[in-house]
Parts: structure tokens; sequence; C-alpha cells
């Protein structure tokens, strides 16, 4: 009866659970579309507007720009106009030479010819060892390769852009070649309208092949290739003669276009891009994360209904001076719990900035579980968050100067402006000398001056105000009253028990909070920097309210052995309790370097340690925030329930 009551609970709670998360992203699927943008319909005939985008390697993270290698280009190579965070992301959006016309197949067309010299051969040779991928856009949709598994192992899975070309060797040679794709095998899927016979286009597919294309007689423009004819109707169905990478080699790009019939919708025409074969581990995730926040309720919930009522009741009927003397306990440092910590005027700072991660945070996530930041949105999420980040900057002046405040402090400016700058002069620090990294590399992932200049604008000009607005209407009101009055001369802390110690406590205190969400965490590192797209952003807000009651939990418990034990100095030690949770986050990160990424160059590998320091400070600053005011509230109740003499 036991096991199998236990087995119906949690059956029960999966159910919950997943019901709760069908409501909060019922419009993943819907709503991926910003609303005013319409589909675009086609008439048999009309021509399609193919882009290139940037070339991508998981194994250097340095996007470039399309043309950087001499492939065919058009007569003006025109620039599509960007978002910020498509700039921020590398993104380079250009023009090509590709010709669609809408449901007329193509076969064979030539794009151009090129003689490889020796320093465009070591070009491609090298984007080939680094296994860079071509990404291109049609119709917002990006192109992808498609690979087919069997049935047992689930549906097709795609993989964005395709390979410049691939290393191998001839059949009894051991020198490795290097071998250019140069034959494209493009699929335009359509879903085609029974009444307007128009079509939308639903899915951009393409297989690459490498041949090395001969010719009758001289080269022109007319000239007719025997390895691909599409008069014989000979196509390219293999690769069993490549194109050589070497010099002096001439090398004829051609490609193919296909237009197959869809039943997939308009609307649903990125489900397929974003096939997510292991949801039952989100689920596994969730489920995880949720009995850590059942144990720490537990653990509070003794705390508040046993442990505090007792102790709260028992404080109160004590009747003389005597009789309190004698007690042990929390109680005891009443008349030092509220002595502002040393380096006050940083916690402020700190406080305000994590509340200004935690409004952009959740804001972000909101929108995005609502369908408003969907990856076909190309660069909308990084935007998002970047406005956002600049226009929280009121709440985090007005935190920092309501601490600053009850501090006793009275210089708010020089407050508000160690709030503005503190944490956004540290990372711009860090992104400078990463950017200068990448511009070293000639990457189109190098920010661009004028770019450069709107961050520093939206940080001096929007932000830096914004702070400063919050702090004065901060400053203005009436300070938090203390519940309890504090003595002139400090208390001596008794001798503290070994895992009593600050260290130890703070270190422990950021386990659960991570292991919350470790295992979202693998999906998100994996969109990051394996140039997947993540979309399950109401699995991401279910697991970023679970961080929260994590982080607020495990401070009130920690907080309420160290009262106990008559240490008093929680100030801090409640921030870097849930703080600390970032340290694990960095290690995680590393171990994911070293298990899951093929990343060989030094300056990638500094771009990746660079960034992932710059999210690690992010979580401690956020994780930290959510800490403190979780351990604030619980010493302001505790000591505001128990009469003090």
């Amino acid at each position: 009866m036991g096991r199998a009551a236990i087995r119906s609970h949690t059956m029960r709670l999966i159910f919950i659970f997943r019901t709760i998360f069908i409501l909060v992203s019922s419009h993943y699927s819907l709503g991926f579309y910003l609303p005013g943008v319409a589909p675009e319909d086609f008439q048999k005939g009309a021509p399609l507007n193919v882009k290139v985008n940037k070339l991508t390697s998981i194994r250097t993270q340095l996007p470039y720009s399309y043309y950087s290698l001499p492939f065919c280009h058009p007569k003006t190579i025109v620039d599509s106009r960007e978002n910020l965070g498509e700039v921020l992301r590398g993104d380079r959006i250009e023009n090509s030479p590709f010709v669609f016309t809408m449901r007329e197949p193509q076969m064979c067309s030539v794009l151009c010819r090129v003689i490889l010299d020796a320093k465009v051969a070591k070009q491609f040779k090298e984007k080939i060892e680094d296994e860079y991928r071509v990404n291109m856009i049609l119709d917002n949709l990006p192109l992808v390769v498609s690979i087919p598994r069997s049935q047992q192992e689930g549906p097709t899975i795609y993989q964005l852009g395709y390979h410049i070309g691939l290393k191998g060797q001839y059949s009894g040679s051991k020198d490795v070649k290097y071998f250019l794709n140069n034959h494209l095998s493009f699929t335009v899927k359509f879903h085609k309208d029974q009444v307007t016979e128009t079509a939308r286009i639903v899915g951009f597919e393409v297989t690459p092949f490498s041949i090395k294309h001969e010719y009758e007689g001289h080269w022109s423009k007319d000239a007719r290739l025997t390895t691909c004819d599409p008069h014989t109707k000979h196509t390219v169905s293999s690769s069993d003669s490549p194109q050589v990478v070497e010099d002096k080699q001439e090398v004829i790009f051609t490609y193919d276009v296909a237009f197959q019939e869809s039943e997939v919708k308009w609307a649903s025409r990125w489900d397929t891009y974003l096939l997510m074969t292991d949801d039952q581990i989100h689920w596994f995730s969730i489920v995880n994360s949720l009995m850590i926040v059942l144990f720490l309720s537990g653990m509070v919930a003794m705390i508040m209904l046993r442990t505090l009522y007792r102790d709260i009741s028992k404080y109160n009927e004590l009747e003389t001076q005597e009789e309190a003397q004698e007690e042990t306990g929390w109680k005891l440092v009443h008349s030092e719990v509220f002595r502002p910590p040393i380096n006050s005027d940083l916690l402020c700072v700190y406080v305000g900035t994590g509340v200004q991660f935690l409004g952009m945070i959740l804001v972000t996530t909101i929108f995005a579980v609502l369908g408003f930041l969907s990856p076909s949105n190309r660069g909308g999420l990084m935007t998002a968050m970047l406005l956002l980040w600049v226009f929280m900057g009121i709440f985090a002046g007005y935190a920092a100067a309501r601490l600053y405040k009850m501090f006793k402090g009275t210089e708010w400016k020089k407050n508000a402006l160690r709030t503005a700058f503190f944490f956004p002069a540290a990372v711009f620090a860090i992104f400078f000398v990463l950017n200068a990294l990448i511009w070293g590399q000639k990457s189109s992932g190098a920010v661009p001056f004028g770019t450069m200049f709107a961050l520093v604008f939206l940080w001096f000009g929007i932000s830096v105000p914004l702070v400063f607005v919050g702090s004065y209407v901060g400053f203005k009101k009436p300070a938090i009253e203390d519940p309890v009055k504090t003595n002139k001369i400090p208390r001596q802390i008794p001798e503290q028990a070994w895992y009593m110690n600050p260290i130890f406590s703070i270190l422990i205190g950021g386990i659960l909070p991570f292991g919350a969400v470790f295992i979202e965490l693998f999906f998100i590192l994996t969109s990051i920097w394996m140039n997947q797209y993540y979309y399950i952003f109401g699995f991401l807000f279910i697991v970023f309210i679970i961080l929260l009651v994590t982080c607020a939990e495990i401070t009130i418990v920690l907080c309420y052995f160290q009262l106990c034990s008559e240490d008093y100095l929680w100030w801090w030690r409640s921030y870097l309790t849930s703080g600390s949770s970032a340290l694990y986050l960095f290690l995680y990160a590393t171990f994911y370097f070293f298990t899951k990424l093929e990343i060989t160059k030094p300056v990638s590998g500094a771009l990746y340690f660079g960034y992932m320091l710059i999210a690690s400070y992010a979580f401690f600053v956020l994780t930290g925030t959510i800490g403190f005011y979780a351990c604030f509230w619980f010493t302001r109740l505790i000591y505001s329930s128990v009469k003090i003499d």
C-alpha cells in the first residue's frame, strides 16, 4: 500500500505540473510571430529572395561574413538592416546570387567559376578544418540540412546550415585532402492555398555535394557541363568525384532547386526546426527541482510553524529580566541583528543591481513564454534583454537608495553613481577586451563602432539617469525602521561550531539553488555554444520560479541556524549564501567546456570563459539579491513578533 500510494502521488504530481506547463506555454507553438507580422503569399513564378548569413563554427565560436570567403557574389552586395541583438550575435545578412522562382524547379544552374590561388585555398582549408557552416535565409526561415533517422531512433532532425566542405582521403592514399561543397541541391517546401492558388514557404533544406565539374571545350558563360546537364536530366547525386581545394584548382559553383508541397501550415512551420527529442529530460529537471523545493519548504515550515512559534511563545511568557538573560538562541542578539554591516554601501549597490536583473529576467521570460521572443525573431531576445536592463535601472536606484537610507546613509547621489556604474563597468571592461580579441581575428562577431556607441548611449543616456531618478524617489521615502533597537556597543560573538564557519555554510548554501537548475542549464549552454535553438520557455519559467523559491528558502534556513548560534552578522552572509551558486555555475561551465565542446583555439577559449564569467557574475548578483531579501523579510518578521523589554 505504501509504495502504491507513493507511486500514485508521484504520478499525480507529474500530471499537475504537465497541466501547469501546458497552460503556461500554450502559446509557444502558436505565437512564434510578433503581432502585426503577416505571412507572405507567393504566386507561381514570383521571385524569391535568398539571403546569406554568417559562417559559423562550434569549434571556434567566431562568426565570419559569408563574403569573407570568395564565394560567388551578386553585382552589388546589399546589407540587410539588422537589429541590435543580431549585430551582437555576429549576424551579417546580405543578398545572394541565387535566383529562385516560386514553384519553378531549376537543375544545375551555374553561379560562377573561380580559380583558386594559394591564399584562397588556404582560407578554404582553414574554414573546412574548423568545420564552418554556411547559413542562409529564405522568407525568414533558416537553411537546414536534414539528418534522417530510423523509426526506432525517432523523426528526422535538422542542423542549421551546411558544411563548407569536408576532409577525406582517396582510397589507397594516406594524404588528407580538403574537398569543397560546390553543388547545392535546395528543396523549398510550400503549403498551397487551394482557393487562391498562392503558396507560403514552410521549409528550406539543402543537400550539399562536392563534385569536380567538367565541360566541353573552353569555358564560357554558355559552356555545357558534362557532370551536371539539365538537357539530359543528368543531376548530381553523389560526391564520387569531389572538388579538391588546392592552388590553381578550377571550381565551378552550381545549384539545383526543387519545390515540394507540404501539409505543414505556415503557423507551424517552425515546429520541425525546433524539434525537441528529449523533453522527458526537461520533465526530470522539473521533478528534480520540485523535490528540492519540497525538501526546503518542509524545513522552512518546520522552523516557522514549530520552532519559531515555540520560541516566540516562550520568549513572550518570560516574566523577569533574569529569566531572559538565562535564555539562549536568536532572541539574545535582538539588539545586534540590525546593526549595519561593514561595507554597507557596497551591499546597497549589489542589492540594487540584483533587483535590476530580477526585473529584467522576469519580464523577458514572461514575454518569451507568450511567444514575443521566439527564434523566428532573430536577435529579439538579446535586444529585449538589453532594453529591459536599461529601463529597470529605475528599480535598481530605488532599491539601493531605500537600503542605503536604512543604513543611515546621507550621500544618496554617490550611492546612485555606484549603482549605475559598478556592475556595468566591470561587464563592459570584460566585453571590451573580448571584443578586441574578436577584432584581432577579423570576425564579424566584433561589435562595430556604431553599435558600441549605441550601447554606451543606452548606458549613459538612459540607464544612468533612470538610476538617479529611482534613487531620488527611494531616498525621499521615509527610512525603513528596525523592529528592535540596536546597542551602541557590539556584542561579542561566541565561538562557532565548525559547520557554522562562514565559508563552509556559504558554499553549502549554493549547492541546492544550483542543483535546482543545472539540468536546464545544460540545454541553455547547448543552445548558446552549439548553435542550436532554445525555445522551451515554459519550462524555463517554471525552473526560474523554482530557483527563486530555492534561493529564498535555503537562505532562511541557514540564517535561522546562524542566529540561533548567536552570530548576528547575517547581512553579507545572506547575500553570499545563495549567491555562491554562481561559483558552481562557473565550475559546471568549465566541466561543459572540457567534456562537450571541441574548442582548441586560445582566443575561442578566452571568449568562452570570458562570457561565462560575465554570466556567472550576473547569476551571483541575481541569486544573492533573492537570498538577501528573503533573509531580510525573515529577520524583520521574527524580531517584530517578540516582546522586547
